[in-house]
């Protein structure tokens, strides 16, 4: 889907933002792809995959300043807002940074145009699907619940689930969010905080909650993303899989493609929505372990009863409020979109 007019990204270097270019920027009249380069996504020395017409400039979202100046001379009718410290670990761990970049740099993207005077057609937010928390679970009566995040109590005594409580998936505008670690309450920070400014000056906002993004192009050296990347790399190490908790933990993997497909769907509109982005398909861990496994004939998964502080039990969505995002096409099978990953990092002798 074409996005013809003047573009502004946010965080526009790294995975998501680098297959968005590749897909609308020629038809873009202005795209500008405004980053740090952060060392633990791009390494010591950045090597961008973006297409020649795409102007780059280096820097750091909460920098008022040069952000100001960016959005003025570019003027863009359409902002994506993908800045973002990710991983729900590292934010536990360290939690100032994550609420300094998320949050604050939200807040500088927010001064910046109104500094400038530019008020956009459209905004995009990427937010997670890690603002649900543990989202909604049903108890044995049918009665929805929202249990607390897992503490580490509960996971030294080897309690994975809650007790008596089924999962359900979440639902843009029906399911409460509840974010249980650091990163999720920025998430959703940024989304209360893009909303009110949006609101306030008449800008539509389209709100995207991903769910686990894969594919190619997502960076093999971040410890802290992309789970599916670690898989391959041990993988074809012919190590076992290590596989946390009890190997049910449940996720919804979208590939690449799909998310950019729905985020052009989405800054085309205008009206302001919040929708939900994955598969709509729900895989454990454990599985997804053995499919890669079977793709790189390396031996069977090893569950080990590890846990990370911070981690959800459940996350996947229902995907029918929002089938519109992926624009009549089917979503990818974690077959295909795990097959395309492999073929990627063996291509580039990432492993």
């Amino acid at each position: 889907m074409a996005l013809p007019e003047r573009v502004l990204v946010t965080g526009g270097a790294g995975f998501i933002g680098t297959a968005l270019a590749r897909s609308s920027a020629s038809s873009s009249s202005q795209w500008v792809v405004y980053d740090s380069l952060l060392e633990q996504v791009h390494g010591p020395r950045p090597q961008l995959d973006l297409p020649p017409d795409v102007r780059v400039v280096e820097g750091d979202v909460r920098d008022v300043e040069l952000l100001t100046q960016v959005v003025a001379e570019l003027r863009p009718e359409i902002v994506v807002h993908l800045a973002s410290e990710t991983g729900t670990g590292q934010s536990l761990d360290l939690p100032r940074r994550h609420t300094d970049v998320n949050v604050t740099g939200t807040a500088a993207l927010m001064e910046a145009l109104d500094t400038a005077g530019v008020a956009p057609r459209r905004l995009v937010l990427t937010s997670s699907r890690a603002v649900y928390g543990e989202g909604a679970w049903l108890d044995r009566s049918g009665t929805v619940t929202y249990p607390a995040g897992r503490p580490q109590s509960m996971l030294e005594a080897g309690v994975w689930d809650y007790p008596g409580l089924t999962p359900v998936a979440s639902r843009a505008g029906t399911t409460m969010p509840a974010p249980c670690n650091v990163y999720g309450v920025t998430k959703l920070a940024q989304e209360h905080l893009l909303s009110s400014w949006a609101i306030a000056r008449g800008v539509s906002l389209g709100t995207a909650r991903l769910q686990n993004v894969y594919g190619p192009g997502q960076s093999p050296i971040n410890p802290y993303t992309g789970i599916t990347t670690l898989f391959f790399r041990l993988a074809w190490k012919g190590e076992p899989i290590p596989v946390y908790e009890d190997g049910k933990i449940l996720r919804d993997f979208v590939f690449i493609d799909d998310v950019v497909r729905a985020l052009e769907t989405v800054a085309a509109q205008s009206d302001s929505c919040l929708v939900d982005v994955g598969s709509g398909v729900v895989t454990s861990i454990d599985d997804a372990a053995h499919e890669i496994a079977l793709l790189t004939d390396a031996p069977p998964p090893r569950v080990t009863g590890q846990y990370r502080l911070g981690d959800v039990r459940a996350a996947h969505c229902d995907m029918d409020p929002s089938e519109w995002v992926r624009d009549g096409k089917a979503p990818t099978t974690l077959h295909d979109g795990l097959t395309a990953l492999g073929e990627w990092m063996r291509g580039r002798a990432v492993g």
